[in-house]
This record gives C-alpha cells, sequence and structure tokens, in this order.
C-alpha cells in the first residue's frame, strides 16, 4: 500500500517524449524514442530494473518543494539541507527554429546554486527493453556514453564525469548542467546551450499560452491543463496519446493495470474539443493528417486505438517487473485493440467538424471532406444495429450502448452540416436519416417509471456517459427531462467530494474507485441545465484531488487519492471543458 495518496511527480515533454520527475528530481518514467517505445528510466514500476536518473542532496536531511515555471512546461525542484540551498530545472526544449519545431530528444537539467555550500549526488543509469538490458558506461573527455541500448545514448555533464559513474557525493559550488540525450548527441557548448534552450522553451510555451482563451475562473487550473494536453500530441503523426504510462493501478490490488501510450479516437475527441475552447486549432489540422493516413489502411472498420505512428496496437504482454508499489501485472499493448468500439466514427466526424466549416481553418492541399465524410457515414450506417463493447471496453458483455448512439447522433448531425455546407444533398439527407436512427435506439434506452435513461438497449444500469445527452443538447438542458436524468444519475453514481463512478459494476468487477472525468460530466451537466453554484463547487471539491501540481490521474479514491495513469488527458479535458461551460452561463469573459 502506498503511503502517499497522490502521485508526487511532475511531468516535462517537447510533444516527442514525456519525462516524469518526482519531488526528489529523480526522473521516475521516460520513454524513448516515442510515447510508446521502451522506457529508458522507469522505477516507477521497478526500483531495481528501471534504472535512476537523479540529483538530489547526499544526506538524508533535506526538505525539497516542486513548481512549475510560471505557464511553461518546465519543472523546478528546489531543495534545502543543512550546508545550502540549490534547485533542479528541468527542461524538454521546445520553439520554432528555421520555420519548424525544434523538438528534440535532450533533456536538460540545470543544477542551480542558491545558497551555501550543499553536498549532492547525480546517478545517472539508463535501461533498455523495459529494463532487460543494462547499460555499460564509457567516459569520454566531457560525456559519458552507455552502451547496449537500441540508440546512441549520452549524458554530457561539466561536473566530475567519474563522481556521476561513481555515484559518489561532492559538493555543488557553482551552476552545472547536464544534458541527456537520446540519438543525435549535443555537440554545441554545454552551459551556454542549456541556458538558451531553458530560455527560449520558457519563451515558446509563455507565448503559446498568451495565444490561448481563458475563462475567468480557474484560470491557473485551466493553464496547467491546456499545456499538459499540449505535451500529450506526438507531434511527428498528429497522434494523441490518453497517457504516457503504464500498468497504475485503478486501485490497490486490482489487476486493473493498463497500458495507455496510445491514441484513442475516443480520448482525441474530448482533447481536441478542449483545445477547440482554448482556441487552439493545430493540433486538429496535424490530427487530421493522422486520421486519413489510418483510414487509407483500413478496409473494414477503424480500432478503438493506434499507436502513434498509427499502427494497430500490439496485444498485451506481461513484463517481469514489480509493478507500481507491487501491484501487478506490468502490461505493455492493450487487448482493446480487439475491440468493436462503433462510437469512433461519430467521434472522429464532431472532431474533424471545425476544419470542415471554420473558414479560419484550411485543409491540406489536395485534402476533401467528402471522401472522409462518406465513409464515416458508411461506417455508421453499416454498425447502426450491432451490439460493441461501449466506451469503458467490457471485456465480455457486448451490449447496444446508448453512448454509441449518441455519438452516432452527433456524427450524423455533424455530417448535415457538412453536408449543406458542401451543397452535397446526398451526405445530407443521408446524415439526417442515420440521426433519426440513432435517435430510435437512444430512445429505447429511456426508462419511463425511473425518469433517467440506462446504458443500453435492455439494461437497467445506469451510466456516467449518458449525463452527455444533456451537454451535447441532446436533452435540452432546461428541461424537465434533463433534470430528472441528472438528478437520478447523481442518487445512484456521485460519490463524495465531487466524485463520481462510471456505473457501479462490470464484467471485471466491483468499482472501488471514481473516474475523475466523470466528475467534472457531472459539473458540466448541472453548469448546462443552470444550476451554476452547484457546478461551481463540484469543480472546487474536485480540484483538490489534483497533485501539488495541479496534476490529475485516471481516477481517484474516497481520500482524493490518486490511482490509474498520470496524468490522465480525460481528466484535464473533463476540467478544461466544465470551467468553460460553467463560465459561459455565468457570463463571465473569455480572455483571448
Amino acid at each position: 500500500m502506498r503511503k502517499d495518496p497522490k502521485y508526487s511527480m511532475g511531468i516535462v515533454g517537447n510533444c516527442s517524449y514525456i519525462a516524469y520527475i518526482d519531488t526528489n528530481a529523480g526522473v521516475r518514467w521516460m520513454c524513448m524514442p516515442r510515447f510508446d517505445s521502451s522506457f529508458v528510466f522507469g522505477s516507477l514500476l521497478d526500483k531495481e530494473k528501471g534504472g535512476e536518473f537523479s540529483v538530489r542532496p547526499a544526506g538524508k536531511d533535506y526538505t525539497s518543494t516542486q513548481r512549475y515555471m510560471p505557464n511553461t512546461n518546465i519543472l523546478i525542484t528546489e531543495f534545502k539541507t543543512n550546508d545550502g540551498r540549490f534547485r533542479v530545472i528541468d527542461c524538454a526544449p521546445r520553439f520554432r527554429q528555421n520555420d519548424r519545431y525544434f523538438k528534440p530528444l535532450m533533456l536538460f537539467r540545470k543544477i542551480e546554486l542558491l545558497e551555501g555550500s550543499p553536498v549532492i549526488t547525480v546517478k545517472c543509469r539508463p535501461v533498455g527493453e523495459y529494463g532487460y538490458t543494462e547499460s555499460e558506461a564509457v567516459m569520454g573527455s566531457n560525456h559519458i556514453r552507455y552502451l547496449n541500448l537500441a540508440d546512441m545514448v549520452r549524458l554530457t555533464a561539466n561536473v566530475p564525469l567519474n563522481y556521476i559513474i561513481e555515484e559518489k557525493p561532492f559538493v555543488l559550488n557553482e551552476d552545472s548542467y547536464l544534458a541527456f540525450t537520446y540519438g543525435l548527441p549535443l555537440e554545441a557548448p554545454l552551459a551556454e546551450t542549456a541556458d538558451i534552450f531553458i530560455k527560449k522553451t520558457a519563451e515558446y510555451w509563455r507565448s503559446w499560452i498568451k495565444s490561448t482563451s481563458i475563462p475567468g475562473i480557474f484560470q491557473e487550473e485551466v493553464i496547467r491543463s491546456a499545456l499538459v494536453l499540449k505535451l500529450h500530441q506526438y507531434e511527428d503523426t498528429g497522434a494523441v496519446i490518453a497517457a504516457g504510462t503504464t500498468s497504475l493501478p485503478e486501485h490497490e490490488g486490482s489487476g486493473r493495470n493498463w497500458d495507455y501510450r496510445y491514441c484513442w479516437m475516443r480520448d482525441t475527441y474530448y482533447t481536441l474539443n478542449a483545445f477547440n475552447n482554448i482556441g487552439h486549432f493545430e493540433e486538429l489540422e496535424r490530427y487530421f493528417e493522422f486520421i486519413r493516413n489510418v483510414m487509407m489502411n483500413e478496409n473494414e472498420y477503424i480500432s478503438p486505438l493506434y499507436t502513434v505512428l498509427g499502427e494497430r496496437v500490439p496485444s498485451e504482454k506481461y513484463l517481469n517487473l514489480y509493478g507500481f508499489h507491487g501491484n501487478t501485472p506490468v502490461r505493455i499493448g492493450n487487448n482493446a485493440n480487439g475491440q468493436i468500439q462503433n462510437d469512433v466514427y461519430g467521434q472522429i466526424l464532431v472532431s474533424l467538424l471545425p476544419l470542415f466549416v471554420d473558414r479560419r481553418l484550411s485543409l491540406p492541399r489536395g485534402a476533401s471532406p467528402e471522401p472522409v465524410v462518406s465513409w464515416l457515414l458508411a461506417r455508421i450506417e453499416k454498425t447502426m444495429d450491432s451490439y460493441d463493447s461501449g466506451l469503458w471496453e467490457f471485456g465480455v458483455t457486448k451490449q447496444q450502448h446508448l453512448y454509441t448512439y449518441l455519438f452516432h447522433w452527433a456524427g450524423c448531425m455533424a455530417g448535415i452540416r457538412i453536408g449543406n455546407m458542401l451543397t452535397d444533398s446526398t451526405i445530407s439527407e443521408k446524415s439526417a436519416a442515420l440521426a433519426q436512427k440513432a435517435r430510435d435506439y437512444i430512445e429505447k434506452c429511456y426508462d419511463e417509471k425511473r425518469g433517467v435513461y440506462t446504458q443500453a438497449v435492455g439494461s437497467a444500469h445506469l451510466d456516467a456517459s449518458s449525463l452527455q445527452l444533456v451537454t451535447m443538447n441532446y436533452l435540452d438542458p432546461s428541461s424537465d427531462r434533463a433534470i430528472a436524468h441528472i438528478n437520478a444519475h447523481e442518487e445512484e453514481l456521485f460519490s463524495e467530494r465531487g466524485l463520481y463512478f462510471r456505473y457501479k459494476s462490470d464484467d471485471i468487477g466491483k468499482q472501488e474507485t471514481s473516474f475523475i472525468i466523470c466528475g467534472f460530466w457531472f459539473a458540466e451537466a448541472l453548469a448546462a441545465a443552470g444550476k451554476l453554484e452547484k457546478s461551481h463547487g463540484v469543480i472546487s471539491e474536485l480540484l483538490s484531488c489534483s497533485n501539488h501540481l495541479g496534476l490529475f490521474s485516471e481516477d481517484a479514491d474516497s481520500s482524493c487519492g490518486q490511482w490509474g495513469n498520470f496524468p490522465q488527458t480525460y481528466s484535464h479535458v473533463g476540467l478544461v471543458n466544465a470551467v468553460y461551460r460553467l463560465a459561459k452561463k455565468l457570463d463571465m469573459p473569455i480572455f483571448f
């Protein structure tokens, strides 16, 4: 059982990789060269096999604090010891250079002396093949090469290299620098380059935030969420991953330990929706290219998830690792790759809608909406009467899920708008007919006696995802039916402190932790229905479930202890979208 109920880590990244750094300035998780590659540092799942990259006081008597450089993804961990103070500034370089983004596989760590003469230890032991391969350190003139790994790995430093190799303490008497590189090594002057990269990266992130529309409430939380979401797009292909970790359990001993380092069509819909709210569309344009490449290689149906390269996700494998605080199994790959989840077609249509109808945006040369829209509508038509695994990816249970039909309906409503824009009556009429069929199925899920929509046709169970009947305007948010639907779900699925269960049980077992985005769905539904004070209260309570840096995991227990993969894009898009809905209902300003 872990003692700290929250994940005491921050992340840095540059849309090529993400590094997870704890309050002891230890890199607990970092996968290279892609989000779904093996970790080079993975002590989060195994302290023995996961290697180490840490900068910390030599003794045990110290305190540390951690914060982000304001409005950036640059992380600062500050230490106070009996001998002095220092801080570690972690930066994944990202900025415009030569008319493109410079985002190398490099982690710069500036060790800045603040006071006195603290004694520190630097350790660097990268590993390969998920800890099965240990590296061999070979010392150069100002760098250490690590052999036996998949690519060239170096640590360039201006502290005595022997102290690093031998892991010996030394006195920090001046600012020092470390540059960890995967692939292309650093050939430029270390200190000068590090300071320039940190400065340019800070300027990039601050400029990006300045171009972000921010509501008049919960500004800091929305800014941090926006920065977190940006890091989860693999810019090279446009894929957006659900989280950068694998096998962080949904609760202690649950066995629900999944690999989330892939692009789910569903998660991406929510992420792009959040980006649209904050006024960023570059991510959508990149995603369109990703989707076009996926569709080019798929003949029959779209898988629920893909690798960042747009390939089918490999089936699950178990690794012989200790696991997060002993929680096993440790999985790579994801068996949802073989599931049928028919909501994906509508989600892709709704995701791409702004690209087709917003005149500020433009399609790539030679791209046309018609083939994409027609292909997706044909899949909605083909799967209209089908059973599927649903958004919660039930392993055995197949149903005609309300959520699937909601996105059939939403996708077809988007199709009507696109068809009208193209003056293509075939698309418009087909979309309208399919939207009505989807509506008929949704109404089959309505329980007249209880005044609520259930999880699926013929099911009595409730499902938090159906709150989106209200937020997506299938139901008039001010109607008696919408209010009754919200109230019924609150009575059965609301937990405490703003937390909300997805449902009560599935074919794996009873839910023991709440799903954080469901709490934000609840808050958004309340705002849509005009219950503004209550919505504000739910959001405020949910914020206490973030960690010290404002980052959210996937799940939370009754004491707001974090569980599940981290940080979870689902949770952060839930926050962004709920706050925007509330701000608009309150007639509060949106700052552009």
